[in-house]
């Protein structure tokens, strides 16, 4: 049985972010919110800023200017480790460290506390998710480029995330794992664990797995809508 958890009320808020890179805007009073009502697809060209903007939500990177708050009002730029615990990010090219696969996605268990019987439980339902349960015994740099990203989901679900981004997921995979991990996405979104959100440049990947898109051009967001009225 999985560990007790405190329950926060899911909401992610950002207000007049600001980040610019050598004088270059990159984000311009960018304003907008999550809920737990769907999953949020986050789209733009290369180099709009998609990238900029989640390394700001989990922490990498600091606004210039602006807040962030998530859950209850709690502002996640004070750099909260309990708060930062319960965010996480999976970047377009996962890494992975030289042993099973199993001992991959358990190793954000232990680094936890967590030990013994829960470990097993929790490791093998997430590589259960994602396809990967017949290779827990296999080293994990033995795997294809698709299988590895799919090994990153299972290493992020595992720590039950409150909210979960998706860096380009599919951008370095083949369309047999592209369409596996959409379908990881739709079915993450029916669990309704997390509040999900992802970037792609790619309008059909957008409208095959938003509930809510939001469009990111010239450094600035255009007010969330329901994917499929956006075109």
């Amino acid at each position: 049985m999985s560990t007790p958890r405190r329950v926060f009320d899911l909401r992610l808020t950002a207000f007049n972010i600001c980040k610019s890179y050598n004088g270059e805007p990159v984000l311009r009073d960018c304003s907008f919110s999550f809920d737990k009502s769907g999953t949020y697809v986050l789209m733009g060209p290369n180099g709009s800023g998609k990238s900029t903007f989640l390394r700001i939500c989990v922490l990498l990177e600091e606004p210039d200017e602006g807040e962030i708050t998530y859950f209850s009002g709690a502002d996640v730029l004070k750099k909260d480790i309990e708060l930062r615990r319960r965010i996480t990010l999976l970047l377009p090219r996962v890494g992975v460290f030289n042993a099973t696969v199993f001992k991959n996605v358990a190793y954000g268990l232990r680094i936890r506390g967590i030990k013994g019987p829960e470990i097993k439980e929790r490791v093998d339902e997430a590589l259960e998710f994602v396809g990967l349960v017949r290779k827990r015994n296999q080293n994990a740099r033995l795997l294809s480029s698709g299988e590895i990203q799919r090994l990153g989901i299972a290493r992020a679900m595992v720590i039950e995330p409150e909210v979960f981004f998706l860096d380009e997921p599919t951008a370095s995979v083949d369309q047999k794992n592209t369409e596996i991990i959409e379908d990881i996405i739709l079915k993450m979104k029916e669990r309704g664990k997390s509040i999900v959100v992802i970037t792609t440049h790619d309008i059909a990947q957008a409208n095959r797995l938003a509930d809510w898109l939001l469009l990111l051009k010239d450094g600035k967001v255009i007010p969330s809508r329901r994917c499929a009225e956006a075109y």
